[in-house]
């Protein structure tokens, strides 16, 4: 079959070219971008967050259970035989498990915790994301009960959509089907989230994949196509998998490579993404030149899934003419008031909100115009949040209440409405107990209404974007720039963490400046967009019929 390959459970969900150059001798010396500090955090997040639960679990186990914990810090070699003996004394629950290598079956893998079940083994993962939503009928247990047997309908939860989840399940079970160690009755594995209030249990071999398959079906499946691409590479073969532009590249160490091919060959998926570049390419469309040359007022030569065909040739054009944007209307059309506040809400993950920035401008009502910051710098989560966003919204209130007094217009903007809502709505849920914390229902009002306005929407209604749609993107093109360079969400993360201490250092004063210079750009971001689309757009920007 070729040099043999080892991959773990995270293969399955890997780009399938990043499969290929993680086992090509060729990359061995091509030197990667460093980690980035944000994904460093994160996975220290996610360390933290597994001890946190691995001691409630053992708290909570009852007297007579015993528990292995194997430590991360032992050599490979050292955990794979601690984990052997441990499966072997059917110890109860098994913590930090690395299996044996299955060299037969091409897998290596770990779990957070293993445990004893019908005879075998059933995977546990603990990962930091939400693994359920409101609603019902997700299999569950509380968090401390560990015996799938137990699992009932939910009736507030419904599962989250985690398939990555799910197949790294189904990698563990076939390792423990390989070692002897699974379960004789169904393949169960169970998962704790970040809300770590309940255990969700995956029945991993029955029908709830499209098309009846199981994640099991899936996983295999996956598993072998991924088998056969390391493979391939690792021997030197015709490689199996060429480079495409998805959404993954963003966070990819191997991007610079497959950028630098996809741009010498100019490559259709620098301009459509998915599936549709890839059904572009089996018709010998390959290329943005080639995209570009076509008629968008054809019928698609494919079933389109993202955007639209006309939209895609468009920005084919504009690729090629180096635009970042262009017009899809004669005329552009922003809704402006008399008095304007322009919002920006910073988060920290899930924990919570720890600033609303605004900027009000516009005709004189008596409030000091400008830059008003609203933070609480207790580290989240912390009930002082509710004092923060009670403050930010009662000054809002007034703003607006003021407005309507004095007979003017009155609206409010904000860049992609989706993480502003998202803490709107949970702020006024969280502390609604809270003084000062507006109801949901007067939440509602506002967000319901014209008086709120997502830029975000109005430029994904009335432009096409060759280089994306962020505000880090287009706000240049309106000739504005942010104060520090390196300006963005990911870097704001680990800022924070300094301004409030959260590490166990001293809380750092000159971060915390930083965050509000931060916040103030952006919202000066969003003014300068909304007044370069009402002021000069129009020259500025190419309309697509006219290219």
């Amino acid at each position: 079959m070729g040099a043999e390959v080892l991959l773990d459970a995270g293969a399955v969900s890997r780009c399938r070219r990043r499969v290929h150059l993680e086992h090509d001798p060729g990359m061995r010396d091509v030197p990667l971008p460093p980690p980035d500090p944000a994904s460093e955090q994160r996975i220290a997040d996610a360390a933290a967050h597994r001890l946190a639960i691995r001691q409630r679990l053992v708290d909570a186990s009852a007297a007579d259970a015993t528990w292995v914990t194997v430590s991360r810090d032992l050599p490979a070699q050292d955990r794979v035989r601690a984990t052997e003996q441990a499966l072997a004394d059917g110890v109860p629950f098994i913590w930090g498990a690395l299996l044996p290598v299955d060299t037969g079956g091409h897998r290596r893998g770990g779990v957070e915790l293993l445990v004893r079940s019908d005879g075998g083994y059933v995977p546990v993962l603990v990962v930091r994301h939400r693994i359920t939503d409101r609603g019902a009928g997700a299999p569950t247990t509380v968090m401390t009960d560990l015996d799938p047997h137990h699992a009932v309908a939910d009736p507030v939860r419904k599962v989250r959509s985690q398939p990555r989840d799910q197949m790294r399940l189904a990698h563990l079970r076939r390792m423990l089907e390989t070692s002897g160690h699974a379960p004789r009755e169904r393949a169960y594995g169970g998962v704790i989230g970040l809300d770590a209030d309940v255990v969700v249990w995956h029945d991993l071999a029955a029908g709830t994949w499209p098309g009846g398959r199981t994640a099991l079906d899936e996983y295999d499946a996956r598993f072998a196509d991924r088998v056969a691409i390391a493979t391939a590479a690792a021997s030197g073969d015709v490689a199996l998998a060429e480079p495409s532009r998805v959404l993954e590249c963003k966070r990819c160490p191997y991007w610079p490579t497959c950028q630098q091919k996809l741009t010498e060959t100019r490559d259709v998926s620098l301009v459509v993404r998915g599936e549709d570049a890839m059904e572009l390419r089996r018709l010998g469309v390959s290329t943005v030149d080639a995209l570009a040359a076509m008629d968008p007022g054809d019928e698609p030569p494919i079933t389109w899934t993202g955007g639209s065909y006309a939209d895609a040739v468009v920005l084919a054009r504009a690729w090629l003419a180096d635009l970042t944007m262009v017009r899809k209307v004669e005329r552009v059309d922003v809704a402006r008031a008399d008095v304007e506040v322009d919002v920006d809400m910073e988060s920290f993950g899930d924990s919570g909100a720890y600033l609303w920035g605004c900027l009000l401008s516009g005709a004189d009502i008596g409030i000091e115009q400008g830059y008003h910051a609203f933070a609480t710098w207790e580290p989240l989560p912390t009930t002082d949040e509710a004092r923060s966003f009670a403050e930010f919204w009662t000054w809002f209130r007034e703003v607006r209440a003021r407005t309507e007094a004095a007979g003017l217009t009155f609206r409010a903007y904000c860049y992609n409405e989706l993480a502003e809502n998202r803490w709107l709505y949970g702020s006024a849920d969280r502390f609604r107990d809270h003084p000062g914390i507006p109801s949901k229902a007067e939440i509602r009002s506002f967000v319901e209404s014209d008086e709120w306005v997502d830029l975000f929407r109005i430029v994904a209604d009335q432009f096409l974007c060759s280089y994306g749609k962020g505000l880090k993107v287009v706000a240049p093109a309106a000739g504005f720039s942010w104060r520090d360079a390196e300006a963005g969400g990911e870097a704001s993360m680990r800022w924070y963490r300094d301004a409030v201490g959260m590490d166990g250092e001293a809380p750092d004063a000159v971060q915390r400046e930083r965050l509000l210079r931060y916040n103030e750009d952006d919202v000066l971001a969003t003014r300068a967009l909304r007044v370069w689309m009402t002021e000069r757009a129009m020259r500025e920007v190419p309309f697509m019929g006219d290219i």
